[in-house]
Formats: structure tokens, C-alpha cells, sequence
């Protein structure tokens, strides 16, 4: 990772979060260090971050608050929560407000920065990609897919998911290798979160009626495309 990243992190723990902001910067990353809800959200409209670790449990503010909030700022922002919490609902919460991913107390401060660069990679920094398919095109340089007279703005995981289907259109995509593909691991919650996205990439391609989702159950999903209409194209290029 030769780019030094900038990292928002929202920990009141002031022990806790010094030595997360420590070791982060021991592993190359800029690190901005927020005590509550609301300093962190003062300071994500302030700078410009590649990725935001948010704590769950904090004081003016909490991590879902606040990751909603960042989320309204910028739908493509990388989140990931720290919490200390394993309950299946604040999972669920967490995926549905579109995390990349998070991470439960205590845990090994190596393990967090692998997490991170995972998400930072499938961010896809510093890759210019575009791909246009029937009366659409998915930009990566800002998560934003146009229609003829439309245009929305995804989330990194959308976005994602939409690349991969648009790469692999007309083949059955299994779902576990959807969920290892755009996550690392193939989990129960993070299928259910896939089938949000899902839901929600069908209603933005619904004008287009050449083009279509379709759901095998217990098997994955295929993007069936109309191939009188070659209207595919790919074109990546390297910021430097």
C-alpha cells in the first residue's frame, strides 16, 4: 500500500483508541482520533478521509447515528464498526446501514489492519472503472450508475455487486462465491444484507427491460442480459 490513507476513528475510550491510533500509524495510515459521536462527524465534514472506524457505543452520539449521518454525506465511504456488542441485531443494523464491516472487542490490532486494507482494495482506491450495460453505466470513480434519465449514487457494496454481476452477466453466480468475492467470507448476515442490495440494484435497472436479476434459490443470482444488445463495455485506467 504505497498511498498513506486517511482514517477516521470515533473511540471514546481514550486508552483504547490512542493505542488503536498508535498502531495504525506504525502501519502507514493517517489517523484522526474523535471522542464522541459529534466531534467525529464535525471532523468528517472538516477533512477527507478514505475510511471510517466508528465505535458503536459512544456519548452524544453512537456509531449507528453517526454512520447514518456519514452515509447521507457520502454513500461510497468506507465504514467499519468496532463494538462490543455480538448480538445478532446489532449486526443486522450495522450491514443495513450499508458497513463494509466490523469488528467485535476485544481484538488483534493485526487483524484490524488486515480488515482495513481489504476494505481499502475492494474500495478499488485509485482505479478509474467504467462499465456500460444496455442503457446504463456503473462509474467506480463515484459508485454512481446512469441511466437515460436517471442517476443514482450506490454504496461501495452496491457498487461492487453490480460489477461483479455485469462481469460474469448470463452465468449463475453462486452466492457463496458472490459474498467471498465482494466480503472474504461467505456468512449468514452478510447474505441478508446481499439480498438488500440485490433488491435494490433491480429497482435501478427496471427501465431497462433488456436487462434483469434473477434469484436461483439456494443457488445465487444471474444477471440476464438481452445480447442483441452487445451494449457492454469495460474500461480501466490507472490514476497515478
Amino acid at each position: 500500500m504505497n498511498k498513506m490513507y486517511n482514517i477516521l476513528l470515533a473511540e471514546d475510550d481514550i486508552d483504547l483508541g490512542t493505542v488503536i491510533q498508535q498502531y495504525l500509524i506504525m502501519n502507514g495510515f493517517r489517523v484522526s482520533l474523535a471522542r464522541d459521536g459529534a466531534d467525529a462527524f464535525q471532523q468528517f465534514r472538516s477533512g477527507k478521509f478514505d475510511i471510517c472506524l466508528l465505535d458503536v457505543m459512544m456519548p452524544v452520539m453512537d456509531g449507528f447515528i453517526l454512520g447514518h449521518k456519514i452515509r447521507m454525506e457520502n454513500s461510497a465511504m468506507p465504514i467499519m464498526f468496532l463494538t462490543a456488542k455480538s448480538m445478532k441485531e446489532d449486526r443486522i443494523a450495522g450491514l443495513k446501514l450499508g458497513a463494509d464491516d466490523y469488528i467485535t472487542k476485544p481484538f488483534d490490532p493485526e487483524e484490524l489492519v488486515l480488515r482495513i486494507r481489504n476494505i481499502l482494495k475492494r474500495a478499488g482506491k485509485g482505479n478509474l472503472m467504467e462499465y456500460e450495460i444496455g442503457d446504463f453505466t456503473l462509474d467506480f470513480r463515484t459508485y454512481t450508475i446512469r441511466g437515460k434519465d436517471s442517476s443514482s449514487t450506490l454504496t461501495e457494496r452496491e457498487a461492487l455487486v453490480l460489477k461483479y454481476l455485469i462481469e460474469n452477466r448470463n452465468k449463475v453466480v453462486p452466492r457463496k462465491d458472490l459474498l467471498l468475492a465482494i466480503w472474504g467470507v461467505n456468512d449468514y448476515f452478510l447474505g441478508r444484507s446481499l439480498d438488500v442490495f440485490i433488491s435494490r440494484l433491480r429497482k435501478l435497472l427496471l427501465s431497462d427491460p433488456r436487462i434483469k436479476i434473477e434469484a436461483l434459490r439456494g443457488i445465487g443470482f444471474s444477471l440476464k442480459v438481452d445480447m442483441q444488445d452487445e451494449g457492454f463495455r469495460s474500461s480501466i485506467s490507472t490514476d497515478h
